[in-house]
């Protein structure tokens, strides 16, 4: 099975040194190549690849930048000459992490790992589970977010607000995208402006014209739609 790839990064010796070592693995196709965020994140669209070789410093937008304005995310593999963004790196679910300049030996692991993950799963689930964190950059901080503490997501402009613990970062996706990921039996959108996870719903009250209004654990209270209460009523057997 062929391994579709993109490689990211700024400078082109290294990008040609890397294209050069992957011509030992003939099931890693190489799609493209880019040099910085912006023209990575458009071939992502456009190609789709299955596994994406990332630097994280590069000019203008990061990598980690570049992940958190994707809507189709492939597998990560870092490669950097900085080892103090590791723990980032996993956190965001990357598959592995190596180091500049490339050891053969440590990219041949990296590998396996993806022709691992490519071969013994299903295709990558739709939704999340509860067990995975979202990463955030909201201005100069990065948050990652378990999805399992989210018990908001509000809907602001082009922004969602994702509350969790005593935090509100900004998330630049859609509340509608963010609907199709998470998972349907813990998130239920309550309206076109929220979503909640049901894990943190403490009372349910009726309120007008047949709609709910469900407080949560914290006490935010939440108005639900007509529409969607009829909707929160079957799934809940009330």
């Amino acid at each position: 099975m062929s391994i579709t790839t993109l490689l990211v990064d700024d400078e082109p010796l290294a990008i040609a040194e890397f294209q050069q070592m992957l011509t030992a693995f003939p099931d890693v196709e190489i799609l493209g190549t880019a040099v910085d965020a912006a023209s990575a994140r458009k071939m992502i669209e456009d190609l789709q690849p299955k596994l994406l070789f990332l630097d994280i410093n590069m000019p203008g937008k990061s990598g980690f930048d570049l992940l958190e304005e994707l809507d189709y995310v492939p597998a990560v593999i870092f490669v950097t000459a900085y080892d103090e963004y590791a723990i980032r790196a996993f956190e965001v679910n990357a598959l592995d992490y190596l180091l500049k300049p490339v050891n053969s030996v440590r990219l041949k692991d990296a590998v396996e790992k993806i022709r691992r993950s490519i071969t013994s799963d299903q295709p990558q689930e739709k939704k999340l589970g509860l067990d995975k964190k979202v990463f955030i950059k909201d201005g100069e901080q990065c948050f990652f977010v378990p999805i399992k503490d989210v018990y908001l997501i509000e809907s602001v402009g082009n922004y969602v607000k994702v509350y969790y613990k005593d935090q509100k970062p900004m998330l630049h996706k859609s509340l509608n995208y963010l609907e199709e990921k998470l998972p349907e039996e813990h998130f239920f959108r309550a309206s076109r402006q929220h979503m909640i996870n049901i894990n943190f719903i403490d009372k349910i009250h009726p309120y007008f014209n047949s709609t709910l209004q469900i407080v949560l654990a914290n006490g935010m209270k939440i108005d639900v739609s007509q529409r969607q209460s009829v909707r929160f009523r079957e799934r809940m057997g009330i």
